[in-house]
C-alpha cells in the first residue's frame, strides 16, 4: 500500500510514531553533512604519490623545463592526457589550473567580451542560456553573475528534451548557449543517448550565430558499475556537420586526483582555441606546468586513469549502495518519493512529493543533518515543483552516511504523512 491508500487513523498513528523518532534524533544532537560532492580522505589518499613523483626531473621529452615561463596551452603530454579524458585530440586542448569551473567562467567571460557583446550592442537584447534541470548549481551562478537569462528544459533518460531545445533556439537568436553534463549528469545520473548527441551536433544550424554548447564532461571516468555508459563523441560528430565551432568541452582531474590541486581541460575547435589563447594571454603567461607534469607521470594515459578510477569505485560504490538500499527498504512502494539509481557520477537525485523538498531539508537541518539546499539544482535556486533534493554520498564515513540517510528518510515520511493529513507543513 502507498501512503495515499492509508486510512486517516493509520496516517495519524504513523505521524505520531514518526514524530517520536524525529524527536529522538533531535535529542542525539547530530552533526552530519551531505551537502556537496567531495571526495573523502581515503579517495584523496589514492593520489598521495603525486608528491615527489618528479624526483627532481622537470624536463619534458623535448627538453622543455616545466619550472619556467611559457606554454599557455599546456605541456604536450598533458594536452594528450586531456584529449584522452575528453575523447578529443591534443590539438583541440588547453590545460588549465585546478578547476574546470574556472575555465567555464573564463570562456563565458571571453564570449561576453567579444562576439556576444557585439550582438547585445547591436540588438539591445540580453544573452540567454538553456539550462537542463535538474542541473549543476554552479553553471547557473555563472549565468547569474553575467546577467544571462536562463531558460529551463526537462531531463529524461536519454538527456534533455531535444524537441524543446530545437524549438527554443530556432525561435530566439539571443539564446547563445546551453549547459550540459552529458555523462552521468549532475545530479540525476543520465548519459545522453547517441541520438541526443547527434542532434546536439546539428544544433548550431538551427541556432543563431555564435551559439555554444557548454559540454561539461565532469564525470566521464567516474563509473559505479561494471558496465560503463558510452557517450558518443560530440566534437567528432560536429566536425561532420561543420559545427565544431559551437562546441566547448570541459573536464578536470578534480575528483580523480587531488580535488583542490588537479588540472583542468578545455577543448575547442582550432579556430576557437586560437582566439581563446589570445584572450588568455592578457592575464597569464601559463598555468602550473609542474603540476601538469606530475599528473602525466602519475596517471600516464587512459588505461592508467581507468585503473586509478577503479580504486575510487571500490571506495564509493558501497556508499551509494548504502543510500539506495535504505531508500528502497524504507520508501519503496510508499509512493512518497522516487530516486535515481546512477551508474556513475557523484550524486543521487531524489524527488519528493511536490511542495515538500524545502520542508524536508528544513526538518533535517533542525536536527543536525545538512543537505544541499532544496532548489539548488534549478536556476536561481527555485524548483517550481519544490520536489528535488540532491544527495551526495561520497564524503561522509559509511556510518555517518547511514545515519544521515535514516534521518532524511524519517523527514520524508513525516512531511509526506502530514501533507496527506492536511497538516500545515510550513
Amino acid at each position: 500500500m502507498t501512503y495515499a491508500d492509508f486510512s486517516t487513523v493509520e496516517l495519524e498513528n504513523l505521524s505520531s510514531e514518526l514524530a517520536d523518532i524525529y524527536e529522538g534524533y533531535r535529542a542525539a544532537r547530530l552533526n552530519l553533512d551531505l551537502t556537496r560532492g567531495k571526495p573523502a580522505a581515503d579517495q584523496l589518499d589514492l593520489s598521495n604519490a603525486l608528491d615527489g613523483i618528479l624526483n627532481g626531473f622537470y624536463l619534458l621529452q623535448d627538453g622543455t623545463d616545466v619550472r619556467n615561463y611559457g606554454g599557455l596551452l599546456g605541456i604536450p603530454e598533458a594536452r594528450q592526457l586531456g584529449a584522452e579524458m575528453l575523447d578529443s585530440t591534443a590539438e583541440h586542448i588547453m590545460v588549465g589550473g585546478n578547476s574546470s569551473l574556472n575555465l567555464m567562467h573564463t570562456y563565458v567571460d571571453f564570449m561576453m567580451q567579444t562576439a556576444w557583446r557585439t550582438e547585445t550592442e547591436e540588438t539591445g537584447l540580453n544573452i540567454k542560456f538553456i539550462c537542463p534541470v535538474p542541473g549543476y548549481d554552479r553553471h547557473f551562478t555563472i549565468c547569474e553573475q553575467f546577467g544571462i537569462e536562463m531558460l529551463t528544459v526537462s531531463m529524461s533518460e536519454t538527456g534533455p528534451d531535444m524537441d524543446e531545445i530545437e524549438r527554443l533556439v530556432t525561435d530566439d537568436a539571443m539564446i547563445k548557449g546551453i549547459w550540459c553534463v552529458p555523462k552521468y549528469s549532475n545530479p540525476s545520473g543520465e548519459t545522453y543517448s547517441a541520438d541526443t548527441v547527434r542532434r546536439f551536433s546539428k544544433l548550431a544550424h538551427k541556432a543563431g550565430k555564435n551559439f555554444r554548447i557548454m559540454w561539461d564532461n565532469a564525470y566521464t571516468v567516474h563509473h559505479l558499475a561494471d558496465q560503463h555508459d558510452e557517450l558518443l563523441n560530440l566534437m567528432s560528430e560536429a566536425e561532420q556537420h561543420k559545427t565544431e565551432n559551437a562546441v566547448a568541452l570541459f573536464g578536470s582531474t578534480s575528483k580523480v586526483t587531488f580535488a583542490g590541486a588537479g588540472i583542468s581541460f578545455i577543448g575547442l575547435s582550432k579556430t576557437n582555441l586560437s582566439a581563446f589563447e589570445g584572450y588568455m594571454a592578457t592575464s597569464t603567461i601559463g598555468f602550473d606546468k609542474v603540476n601538469q607534469l606530475r599528473h602525466v607521470r602519475f596517471l600516464g594515459d587512459a588505461k592508467g586513469i581507468a585503473a586509478h578510477m577503479e580504486k575510487h569505485r571500490e571506495l564509493i560504490e558501497p556508499k551509494f549502495q548504502t543510500v539506495l538500499v535504505a531508500l528502497e527498504s524504507e520508501l519503496g512502494g510508499t509512493g512518497v518519493a522516487e530516486w535515481s539509481k546512477p551508474r556513475g557520477g557523484y550524486f543521487i537525485s531524489l524527488n519528493t512529493q511536490p511542495g515538500l523538498a524545502l520542508k524536508i531539508v528544513q526538518l533535517a537541518g533542525e536536527i543536525g543533518v545538512k543537505l544541499t539546499p532544496a532548489g539548488a539544482t534549478f536556476p536561481l535556486g527555485h524548483d517550481p515543483k519544490d520536489e528535488n533534493i540532491r544527495i551526495a554520498p561520497t564524503y561522509p564515513t559509511t556510518s555517518s552516511l547511514k545515519q544521515a540517510v535514516e534521518v532524511l528518510i524519517t523527514c520524508i515520511k513525516l512531511a509526506s504523512v502530514r501533507q496527506l493529513l492536511g497538516i500545515d507543513n510550513e
